[in-house]
């Protein structure tokens, strides 16, 4: 089965529009100076090719617009307009409420954030948690230093700790030596193992300067951070659960009064005078079995000069230059569909669309497996260009990407490449079905396997089959033995499907999508 679309965060979510007096940004402020756990996110305008940012001037929190000379740093480094805060106070501890913050960069004034942002990502006593944080200092730096001025960007947040430390330590990885994957996961990946929750990244390259935010922008930006700490909990729970509690005494060396008992936590007592002496010894008001793992695991985000200025690639820049020129006599790098496809009749074609979707757009393969097309993904996880052309040619599909760069290898698979332009998967599906003319009838919907393409037994499965067919493979769950249903089995994988409440709630979604009259 497909896994669960990731739930909405258990507490609502605060978006912070406002400036000055309004209640939201002072319950923001009031959160960040009590929290003692912080997750942090950043989302900008994603850059185009051949669009500088300084096409498009950002402005501050009350509207005014910032002036080239005043703001070299914008013209540099994409504008941060979102930026996502979850925290949790007291001890830090999993049963502590945390609160979800989305905070509009471009509605609330700057000069109101600048002064909380930067006690909080320098005080010793409250835990930062990030995902590949450094990039989105270096930018939300930026950001605050065109408004504000040189002086008012941020150059150090500690203590940090990074969810990759955490997923190493959590999977077992021996980080001391070294023996970590060359791999390095996403956060979606991440969510997925440790979780068992699917982040998705439809709106990750949305235009996240464009107002007002739809409802699923606000969602997506505020998981992102939500799930930080869910994943830090976890963190917790396994040093609890394997007693990796090395003496705190051991670790900060008498630095610690008697301790107090919250709960079942052991919460240290700092002495003053060691308050003082070392900001990033992992001075946090959480429990002391976890003091020492977190001083392992944790590190500082420092910036450099050489962090504040681009870096541009003259090397990439050649290449690219000298590769559109080869390929200018060869192909037209339109984004347009040309046809015809290669399963069009008039070419010798057998008349079943057949398409190959890339890793960008996988989520696309299983809506068309779902209305019956014949849709198959990369036979590796990280295919090369010319992996995927193979494919398309050796099989006779149709490549669907959203890769602009792939445009210019169509010469080599004969026009089989086409770039989709929408980021839903409910609109991709509608653009290739109205670019390529497809025929979706009722029959045809989901009567194919989503997980991996193939086709269903012809004869539907009784419960007693389905209860055999499926030991040792799959859980039917109890609640349907009772119920007279047929079960269909995949020919390649044998997964099986059931008519449930899914099952209709999917023909009806369909039915809108590829318009299907009744």
């Amino acid at each position: 089965m497909d896994p669960a679309p990731a739930p909405p965060p258990p507490f609502a979510v605060h978006l912070v529009t406002g400036g000055g007096s309004s209640a939201e940004l002072a319950f923001l402020l009031r959160s960040l100076a009590s929290a003692h756990v912080v997750a942090l996110d950043a989302e900008w305008k994603p850059r185009r090719r051949g669009r500088p940012d300084s096409a498009a001037p950002a402005a501050l929190g009350d509207g005014t617009p910032l002036s080239p000379e005043a703001s070299p740093a914008r013209r540099q480094f994409p504008t941060v307009t979102l930026l996502q805060v979850a925290c949790r106070g007291g001890d830090g501890g999993e049963g502590e409420r945390g609160e979800v913050f989305v905070v509009d960069l471009l509605a609330v004034p700057l000069a109101d954030l600048w002064a909380p942002l930067q006690e909080l990502f320098e005080r010793p006593d409250a835990l930062k948690l990030g995902f590949r944080f450094k990039q989105d200092l270096v930018y939300l730096s930026a950001t605050f230093a065109a408004a504000l001025g040189c002086d008012a960007g941020f150059d150090r947040v500690e203590p940090f700790l990074d969810v990759t430390n955490v997923y190493h330590y959590l999977k077992g990885h021996d980080r001391q030596k070294k023996k970590l994957p060359k791999e390095t996961k996403s956060l979606a990946a991440i969510c997925q193992e440790l979780l068992g929750v699917t982040l998705s990244k439809e709106l990750q390259c949305s235009d996240w300067s464009c107002r007002p935010l739809s409802e699923g922008q606000i969602q997506y930006a505020a998981l992102d951070a939500y799930y930080l700490l869910d994943i830090f909990d976890l963190f917790q729970q396994k040093i609890s659960m394997e007693g990796a509690c090395i003496p705190a005494k051991a670790c900060l060396a008498g630095a610690l009064a008697a301790p107090r008992f919250e709960g079942h936590i052991w919460v240290p007592r700092m002495n003053s005078s060691f308050m003082t002496a070392d900001r990033h010894c992992s001075q946090m008001v959480i429990g002391g079995y976890l003091m020492p793992m977190v001083t392992k695991y944790s590190e500082k985000i420092l910036l450099t000069e050489s962090d504040t200025k681009p870096r541009p690639s003259r090397r990439k820049e050649k290449l690219k230059i000298s590769t559109n020129a080869k390929c200018k006599d060869k192909v037209d790098c339109s984004t347009e569909w040309q046809g015809p496809p290669p399963w069009d009749p008039s070419i010798g074609g057998d008349g079943y669309p057949k398409f190959l979707c890339d890793v960008m757009i996988e989520g696309l393969a299983k809506h068309l497996r779902c209305v019956g097309i014949d849709a198959a993904i990369p036979s590796s996880k990280k295919p090369e260009p010319r992996e995927l052309l193979n494919q398309t040619y050796k099989e006779q599909r149709i490549l669907l990407t959203r890769d602009v760069k792939l445009l210019k290898y169509q010469y080599l698979a004969s026009n089989q490449v086409y770039r989709v332009k929408s980021l839903l998967k409910h609109d991709q599906l509608a653009e290739v079905i109205d670019t390529f003319q497809l025929k979706i009838s009722e029959d045809q919907l989901m009567s194919r396997c989503t997980k991996c393409n193939g086709s269903f037994i012809q004869k539907p499965l009784t419960l007693e089959e389905a209860v055999e067919a499926s030991k040792g493979f799959q859980v039917i769950p109890s609640c349907l033995f009772n119920r007279n249903l047929e079960f269909w089995k995949c020919t390649d994988c044998n997964q099986l499907y059931w008519e449930g409440t899914q099952y209709h709630n999917a023909v009806q979604k369909f039915l809108s999508v590829c318009n299907i009259n009744d």
